[in-house]
């Protein structure tokens, strides 16, 4: 082997590899369409990773919403039933306070309950075949809303069946006076009342139907001569003040019709009462007014002035305080004091509308 072999072969020694021979050896500088492969394989890389999670996410937030659900239509039907059961429970009581009051007043019973209702108040299946739109015109045809808030189709037709049951009871007819009254009113030949209350039960309701044709014979001329003011009279203050005066006293003796269409009225204000409107059909105002102002204050004695001086006790101070006989009636409760000043105040326009004979029995 000569000098220039042994040189070359050292020479190749230490000469480092080339690339093409060890492709693997990372090197110093990349192409740019090697660096964008990379960056494209990383981010379909991320873009798989974030879509697998939002499905990941979408699938847990699904069935937490369907659970959710599923709680909510187990709430809302044990709801329903709680509704229904009560609501039946409702009406079975509101039924027997219905047939007690009709036993009570003489009326006829109450008709029983449609066909298509079950003793649990649930419709029957052939009747929850009605049309939808066909019930929707029943509804419209009678005057009601077609649906209410949050009602479903079995409520809805048991509201009809409701509705059509209170339309085939018979009702009472009422009068279309000043105060509607079911009582049937007298003509004014047969108004005059007697002196005393009677004890039977015919002569008590014949009687109640004469206090209720007064009282409504006195409202209607009042809001008649109301009526025929002269219009600078009506739109001043006093007129306003006369007519809201009418008015409050036809509202407040409401009740009083009430009381007389049930035969409720207790014999120590009807008593009274019927002394008050015997005295103002005789035109005898001074004693009716002596009659409203016994039964509104009473005739217990009212302490004036001091009634204790010294260790000695007045003579007939006892008196004060013996209240069984003279009770004030006015006193006992708002809708009785409301009533009663209402008479006082007809008593005060029928004054005026019939005017006495003997002018000494005009009240003050």
């Amino acid at each position: 082997m000569d000098f220039a072999s042994l040189m070359s072969a050292e020479i190749s020694k230490a000469k480092p590899p080339s690339s093409s021979t060890n492709p693997s050896q990372p090197t110093k500088y990349l192409k740019r369409a090697d660096l964008e492969a990379q960056r494209q394989e990383a981010y379909l890389r991320s873009q798989i990773a974030t879509q697998q999670e939002k499905e990941q996410k979408a699938l847990k937030k699904r069935k937490h919403e369907e659970e959710e659900a599923e709680r909510n239509r187990e709430r809302d039907e044990k709801r329903r039933r709680l509704a229904e059961e009560s609501h039946r429970r409702r009406e079975e009581e509101d039924r027997k306070q219905e047939r007690a009051r009709r036993k009570r007043l003489g009326l006829p019973e109450l008709p029983p309950k449609p066909d298509g209702q079950t003793a649990d108040g649930t419709l029957l299946a052939e009747e929850e075949e009605i049309d939808d739109e066909q019930l929707v015109l029943k509804l419209r045809a009678m005057g009601e809303p077609t649906r209410l808030f949050g009602e479903s189709y079995r409520q809805t037709l048991r509201r009809y069946k409701r509705l059509m049951e209170r339309a085939m009871t018979p009702q009472a007819a009422q009068t279309t006076g000043p105060i509607p009254t079911t009582l049937a009113l007298v003509p004014e030949t047969e108004m005059k009342v007697a002196g005393t209350v009677p004890k039977d039960v015919e002569s008590r309701k014949f009687l109640f139907r004469q206090l209720a044709s007064y009282f409504t014979m006195v409202l209607t001329e009042w809001a008649v001569a109301l009526a025929q003011r002269p219009e600078t009279v009506k739109q001043n203050f006093q007129g306003k003040a006369a007519y809201n005066a009418m008015v409050q006293s036809r509202e407040n003796m409401r009740p009083l019709f009430k009381k007389f269409e049930k035969g409720e009225l207790e014999d120590g204000i009807l008593g009274p009462v019927v002394e008050i409107v015997r005295a103002a059909q005789e035109r005898r105002y001074v004693d009716a007014n002596d009659g409203y102002l016994t039964l509104s204050i009473g005739k217990a004695a009212w302490p004036i002035g001091v009634t204790m001086v010294g260790i000695h006790e007045r003579s007939a101070r006892e008196k004060l305080h013996e209240s069984d006989k003279g009770q004030a009636h006015i006193m006992s409760d708002e809708v009785t004091r409301k009533f009663l000043q209402s008479i006082k105040r007809c008593l005060s326009f029928a004054q005026t509308r019939w005017p006495p004979d003997d002018q000494l029995q005009l009240m003050g």
